[in-house]
């Protein structure tokens, strides 16, 4: 997990669906891959289905609202929910995110 805390390069996100409500989370869903690479989504959008940018080996949500968590790209085949300030490691490499508005 100390990899959460260093700095991480910002990634784009393909976003599909997005809700009509302009909410938002605050704060960012940090994740890295298998080489340790940082990524970051930041304020994502609530209820949208977020694409990562790579399959991700580690994930955090430092945002104040819960995040699903998917395998699939399509939000499909969902793994854990992370309350804020969780973060989990080596669940099978998910690929989407989606906030809990």
């Amino acid at each position: 997990m100390g990899r959460i805390c260093l700095a991480v390069g910002t990634a784009t996100v393909v976003v599909a669906g997005l809700a009509t409500s302009a909410q938002a989370a605050t704060g960012t869903i940090q994740y890295f891959d298998v080489s340790g690479q940082g990524f970051r989504v930041t304020n994502p959008p609530d209820n949208a289905c977020l694409t990562l940018q790579v399959r991700a080996d580690e994930i955090a949500n430092d945002t104040n609202k819960s995040v699903s968590v998917y395998l699939g790209t399509a939000c499909n085949t969902f793994v854990t929910t992370l309350d804020p300030g969780r973060a989990v490691s080596h669940v099978g490499g998910p690929q989407s995110v989606r906030v809990i508005g």
